[in-house]
């Protein structure tokens, strides 16, 4: 590998999607706060009667849209377009994309929204996707080696690091085709990924010749449900405040983080399903070393697991629409698998609360009931889980 060697970088897509569509916004192209059926030729967003759904609801998984991520077409599997993505129409291998919950009244992450806003910039512009975020953004950004391309062709993939599954096997057929591009599609290098950073920072300080006004920009990086912005995590109060995003396709995963005032970031990306773990890892010890306000490890105090409650929570569990855990028993302790192939001890602060080393997730388990039961809460990210009925590992 070299500094030119490309990565897919999975849901880091949005955010670099996000950017272009408020540039879109700045020239009076898209509307963001209108009707985005009004701006769709075509095929139109299915919503409950009376509601409507804008781009910055969709900017801000706040849409009530249905389709969390995207698997990706393995090496010789037919590839839908973009309608049939949307339509959840054959060869597409998920569900249609629609509003399933009130727009705006919740917070609630979905790839498929981000796929309704590459269909909007396509149809506002009439140009590819790809044409429009090359112009828009990655080339006034200098990201010279960043290719919204699905697949890539043979002498870009050359220089692509192949993935690999959570044991370090590589994954048959190689890279996985994304034709949703907005949510998933771009390949990247960590250094283009931070020249994106900059020009997201350069926008928010409002310097000359940036890409976004800094009106634009603010409201981009303002914390809204589930400390969400427009396309990107955001944290901290707006003297030291951070944006973020993650990202995970098959076989790569990818982490970006960057500061608005001191200009501090850092992108890491990986070509193994368990680069994440490693992703997390660099960045925590960036933070011990800069001195920054948020990202380093968390010391808390761990207390003995009892036996019986060791049993009790050994099992599998489902996260509604986002998938499911496992928690299995290690020596006299537990571990945590969040994906196949991957695990970690699982700590206990108390009775009721565990937490991982890996990041700042804590569970909180109510074990009164027939079925185990909580919350998984990771920063903004606070979600439900349930015991599988006769599903112990």
């Amino acid at each position: 590998m070299t500094p030119d060697t490309l990565f897919q970088a999975g849901s880091i897509s949005k955010p670099v999607a996000a950017l272009a569509a408020l540039r879109l916004v700045q020239q009076r192209r898209l509307k963001l706060d209108g009707d985005v059926n009004g701006q769709l030729r075509g095929w139109k967003l299915p919503t409950p009667p009376g509601a409507h759904v804008t781009l910055r609801e969709l900017l801000s998984h706040t849409a009530g849209t249905k389709v969390h991520g995207f698997p990706g077409y393995a090496a010789g599997l037919p590839v839908p377009s973009v309608d049939d993505v949307l339509a959840g129409r054959a060869p597409a291998n998920t569900k249609p994309v629609v509003v399933e919950t009130t727009p705006g009244t919740a917070w609630r992450y979905s790839g498929g929204g981000y796929t309704v806003v590459q269909k909007l910039i396509g149809d506002v512009t009439a140009q590819t996707f790809a044409d429009v975020l090359c112009d828009e953004v990655l080339r006034p950004a200098g990201m010279t080696h960043s290719y919204f391309a699905q697949p890539l062709d043979a002498a870009l993939l050359a220089n692509a690091a192949w993935p690999h599954d959570g044991t370090g096997v590589p994954v048959l057929g190689g890279p996985h085709t994304y034709p949703e591009l907005a949510a998933a599609g771009l390949w990247s290098t960590p250094g283009d990924l931070l020249r994106y950073a900059i020009a997201v920072r350069n926008s928010a300080r409002g310097k000359t010749g940036a890409l976004l006004s800094r009106a634009l920009a603010t409201e981009m990086l303002t914390p809204g449900k589930g400390g969400y912005g427009l396309g990107l995590e955001v944290h901290g109060a707006s003297a030291a405040r951070d944006f973020s995003h993650g990202g995970s396709n098959e076989g790569y995963e990818n982490f970006l983080v960057a500061y608005t005032d001191t200009g501090d970031g850092v992108a890491v990306m990986t070509n193994g399903a368990q680069g994440n773990e490693l992703g997390l890892e660099i960045t925590r010890s960036v933070a011990a070393a800069y001195g920054w306000p948020s990202y380093r490890s968390i010391e808390r105090a761990s207390v003995p697991i009892p036996a019986l409650m060791r049993a009790r929570l050994v099992g599998n569990y489902a996260i509604p629409n986002l998938g499911s855990f496992s928690i299995t028993g290690e020596g006299s302790g537990l571990a945590l698998s969040l994906k196949e192939g991957v695990s970690e001890p699982l700590y206990a602060s108390s009775p009721d609360t565990y937490f991982i080393l890996s990041t700042d997730m804590v569970l909180h388990v109510d074990s009164t009931g027939s079925k185990v039961s909580g919350r998984i809460v990771s920063g903004p990210f606070d979600v439900p889980f349930t015991e599988e009925a006769d599903a112990k590992p």
